[in-house]
């Protein structure tokens, strides 16, 4: 390109476009007037998420995976790579699959980011960290992971795309930037999702016994969809390539029985527990070090827990079906 900056809209592809996230994300995007690709497989993404969508004038849907990617003939300016299932039923399902859409998926799309000159922010995951030793979670700490067990899919899969794209970065291919997400929640979570606060709130909904799997002492760290959204979006926008991954989350930890007495609380009426085994694996304790994504980008969640958890209830209330499916 010349020394003259670009005035005409943004061209953004969003690989993951029609799941839970990605389409927060493309509904932003839309928002401030950037022309939205978005490409699913329809795997775990759903075209419900994206409907009200479909029909704006910056808006194209191109179904396909990122395994496979099909030809994209657009200049692109941005690329975000939130394309694999993020809950341990789904991408448990299909283990395989999971691992090469984090490393062929990713390989796909910085060889994309590479031919249009385009800056790409990948998804990656507190799973990186495995079940830590460390706490809270700092991006310097490499990790507890278990290699070959059954969320290795996922977690080793994840960690060998950052790997790619700090190599991009490191031989000048491609300006990549790696967020490391934890726990994010909000409307157009799946029911079936698997994860404890759909699971919570679609039981408590459906008049179920709330499941807690282990004892209900394990901590997590929840954050909002739309604060999540604002982080990625953040990180894309940074001029200086921070060169290393950044934590976005909810710094604020709580345990999985008090999550469940919250949940009780906003649906009044069924407040039985019912305990079943800690997944193999599953991290005991989980909260990020935000430092670098203040620093970096002035970036912290705003919305409580006790506020996000009422939004996500009532878009529950008003649009979910039926029992969800715990693992």
């Amino acid at each position: 390109m010349s020394g003259l900056e670009r005035t005409e809209p943004k061209t953004i592809l969003v690989a993951g476009g029609a799941g839970f996230l990605g389409s927060h994300l493309c509904e932003t995007l839309l928002g401030i007037g950037a022309k939205v690709l978005c490409l699913d497989s329809f795997q775990t993404g759903r075209r419900q998420n994206i409907a009200a969508l479909e029909n704006h004038p910056k808006f194209k849907l191109i179904e396909g995976d990122v395994r496979s990617l099909p030809m994209i003939n657009e200049r692109l300016d941005e690329i975000y790579n939130l394309a694999c299932p993020a809950s341990p039923p789904h991408y448990q399902a299909d283990p395989i699959g999971t691992m090469m859409t984090c490393v062929l998926g990713t390989k796909n799309l910085l060889y994309l980011a590479e031919a249009n000159g385009a800056r790409l922010v990948q998804a990656s995951t507190s799973e990186v960290y495995g079940d830590p030793d460390v706490h809270p979670q700092r991006e310097d700490y490499v990790g507890h992971v278990n290699c070959t067990g059954p969320r290795a899919c996922y977690d080793e899969g994840k960690r060998a795309a950052e790997a790619l794209c700090f190599d991009y970065l490191r031989l000048g291919k491609a300006n990549v930037r790696v967020a490391r997400i934890f726990n994010t929640y909000g409307p157009r979570m799946r029911a079936d999702d698997g994860r404890i606060v759909s699971n919570l709130i679609v039981q408590a909904l459906a008049g179920q016994a709330l499941t807690i799997y282990g004892d209900g002492t394990q901590t997590r760290s929840f954050c909002f969809v739309s604060d999540l959204v604002a982080g990625l979006c953040g990180l894309m926008a940074l001029q200086l390539n921070p060169e290393a991954p950044v934590n976005l989350g909810n710094p604020g930890e709580f345990t999985i029985a008090e999550l469940a007495e919250k949940v009780s609380q906003l649906i009044p009426g069924q407040s039985r527990l019912v305990y079943s085994p800690l997944p193999a694996d599953d991290p005991k304790r989980r909260r990020p070090d935000i430092s670098r994504a203040e620093e970096l980008i002035g970036w912290h969640p705003r919305i409580a827990l006790d506020e996000g958890l009422m939004r996500t209830v009532e878009w529950f209330a008003q649009t979910a079906k039926g029992p969800a499916l715990v693992a």
